[in-house]
């Protein structure tokens, strides 16, 4: 997301809003209240509906099952003066936490061009469709870290340089050779949960096969040891 975050007030003058678009070369801003919380959103579309005045002909059946305006909303935006007034209400906004790819599901079920993000109720940031491609770049890059370290090393104890790990697109292959086979089972288990992987192809070798050893009395699974000693493995989705 980007963190400083350009908004409007809902009492602002739509001249002083189109300023402030005109100004920043963006198309639309979030409309924040005193204490912070996102209320709604105008942009260039709300600014159109103005434009362009009453439609020429009703509103059938047709028009309210594809989501157009109706009416009354036109009226409404016709004699706006404020972003309050003129804003799309309530804003469809995403938490900080959430994953890339629900953004990107957000942006596109609900056809719009930026998203802003909220932390306990108040706007921390926006999310637009170019971040989303900036991030979709980057995303290999980031997965394959987080493969390396929070379940390599962090989850695992396993040197990551003794294997050879690819990731493209958010494919993720394996290669090289673990003690058990226990083990490659259970590395892929937790590659498969780490934000930004698709599909994991394993083509670990090991070095002894555990799969027909009995499992231990307390039901754990064989060879998880190097796991389950830890009382807090680390979040494969920091």
């Amino acid at each position: 997301m980007t963190p400083d975050v350009i908004t409007v007030g809902p009492d602002m003058s739509l001249g002083d809003v189109a300023r402030v678009l005109a100004e920043h070369g963006i198309s639309g801003v979030p409309v924040v209240s005193p204490s912070g919380e996102p209320i709604g959103v105008i942009s260039e579309g709300d600014f159109l509906v103005k434009e362009r005045g009453r439609p020429a002909r009703t509103q059938g059946a047709l028009d309210r099952f594809l989501g157009l305006r109706t009416r009354e909303v036109d009226d409404q935006r016709l004699s706006a003066r404020t972003a309050g007034e003129a804003m799309s209400a309530p804003p469809v906004t995403i938490e900080a936490e959430r994953a890339v790819r629900e953004a990107a599901a957000l942006m596109i079920d609900q056809g719009i061009n930026r998203l802003p993000v909220t932390s306990a109720g108040r706007l921390v940031g926006i999310v637009t469709r170019a971040d989303l491609v900036l991030a979709y770049l980057r995303r290999d890059d980031d997965t394959l870290r987080t493969i390396r370290e929070d379940v390599l090393r962090g989850a695992m104890w396993i040197d990551p340089d003794d294997l050879r790990v690819e990731v493209q697109d958010g494919h993720v292959r394996l290669e090289g050779t673990v003690d058990r086979r226990s083990t490659a089972t259970i590395l892929e288990k937790l590659i498969g949960l780490v934000d930004g992987v698709d599909r994991v192809r394993n083509d670990l070798r090991w070095d002894f096969d555990d799969s027909r050893l009995l499992p231990p009395a307390d039901d754990r699974e064989p060879g998880a040891a190097s796991l389950l000693a830890r009382d807090h493995p680390r979040s494969l989705h920091g």
